[in-house]
């Protein structure tokens, strides 16, 4: 088991980490050339080095039948543990005929290995029933439809081993493991540890939900995804720029810590607040902060649903608290501010990320009562090599 900082335990109890070193990696490179290769897009990729790494604890591989029908159904593990979104490996029929349950597979991104899986089981499953389930809509129109109805027939289920990093973005002074935040959480002795999820810029809004949430705990973990989101998202390292900028003019250093999360976006809406939550756990947090339509995209899901999810669940079986927020701006009040502390419902609006994230990529500069004027300055020079290449 890894060190763990005193805060609160991984979810299941244990940090699990399949990283392979010293002989067992050597072994296992030497025999990779006769195993079957499968491979990985980003998303299967990313969900390797989340395995592997413990943020996905307490999941040692891809899901069996079992596992991967409660988590539809019932947003559990087979064995009771609280889980609400399938991790799954899916493969073409052409390859799945030549895969023996009992043997190893190759597990290859770019024509690279970089894991080993134990095929415990293969099984079909229900692309549209899946859908269903878990976006809560067939329509096409749903990045995590469109993916879903993409992927292969066959689902195959497994431990796995890590021998190499998935390519992706990367910077060297920015902890992606969960084993790595813990360290610095017992470094800096914190124990009481907020986490923040974006996929976005952060906007004024974001600010005012990241200061309120400071007053009450020891630190923060600013945790921005990593892995894949959408095509026309702002690209990872303008974002880190942008929130670096934020962090250095408005935080205090020694209560903040930037740090990557890999995993890929799946726009699950409410089913994936509770994993995004869980997964902060495993990385070491206390409280999570579940902001207005968390992982929604386009409507797909009510604001609130992202919030209202917690309430199926008691507290000590997600093992984090739930912060929730649905702030907005407010010309009266002259500010940010949250329907608990502003009465003028026809003076408000809502900060729309979407609406900055446009304006941004065409260089024009947001208002200063949406963003901070360093922020958007460093994202219109970070995105202009963008637009002059797009």
């Amino acid at each position: 088991m890894m060190q763990l900082h005193d805060g609160i335990l991984p979810h299941g109890g244990e940090l699990i980490d399949r990283q392979l070193g010293g002989e067992e990696l050597v072994a296992a490179f030497a025999r990779v050339e006769e195993l079957i290769k499968v491979p990985l897009t980003a998303v299967n990729a990313a969900d390797v080095e989340m395995i592997a790494t413990g943020a996905y604890s307490p999941l040692t591989g891809f899901m069996g039948q079992a596992d991967y029908e409660f988590v539809l159904k019932e947003m559990r593990l087979a064995n009771g543990l609280v889980w609400s979104l399938p991790i799954t490996l899916p493969v073409d029929d052409e390859r799945t005929g030549h895969i023996m349950v009992g043997g190893e597979v190759a597990l290859e991104q770019g024509g690279r290995v970089i894991a080993i899986m134990q095929v415990q089981e293969k099984f079909r499953y229900d692309k549209e029933r899946e859908a269903r389930l878990v976006y809560q809509t067939t329509d096409e129109r749903h990045p995590g439809v469109v993916r879903l109805y993409d992927q292969g027939d066959t689902l195959l289920a497994g431990e796995i081993n890590l021998l190499s990093w998935p390519t992706r973005f990367e910077l060297p002074d920015l902890p992606h493991m969960p084993q790595q935040t813990r360290q610095i959480f017992n470094k800096r002795c914190w124990q009481k540890i907020v986490g923040f999820q974006t996929r976005n810029p952060l906007h004024r809004a974001h600010e005012y939900i990241l200061k309120h949430a400071l007053e009450s705990v020891d630190g923060l973990l600013l945790h921005p995804i990593a892995g894949q989101t959408k095509a026309d998202d702002i690209p990872v390292p303008v974002r880190i720029k942008s929130y670096k900028a934020l962090l250095k003019n408005y935080f205090p250093v020694d209560r903040t810590l930037l740090s990557l999360f890999p995993a890929p976006m799946r726009f699950a809406g409410p089913r994936e607040a509770i994993f995004h939550a869980i997964c902060r756990k495993n990385y070491g947090c206390t409280h999570f902060i579940i902001g207005r339509d968390h992982a929604g995209i386009n409507g797909f899901y009510a604001p609130d649903a992202a919030h209202e999810i917690f309430t199926e669940f008691k507290a000590d079986e997600i093992g984090i608290q739930a912060l929730f927020y649905q702030p907005h701006l407010c010309v009266k009040c002259g500010g940010v501010v949250t329907a608990k502390t502003c009465p003028h419902e026809n003076d408000s609006y809502n900060i729309s990320g979407s609406e900055i994230r446009a304006a941004l990529t065409q260089g024009q500069m947001p208002s200063p009562d949406f963003m901070r004027p360093e922020v958007s300055q460093v994202l219109i020079d970070g995105l202009r090599p963008y637009r002059q290449t797009g």
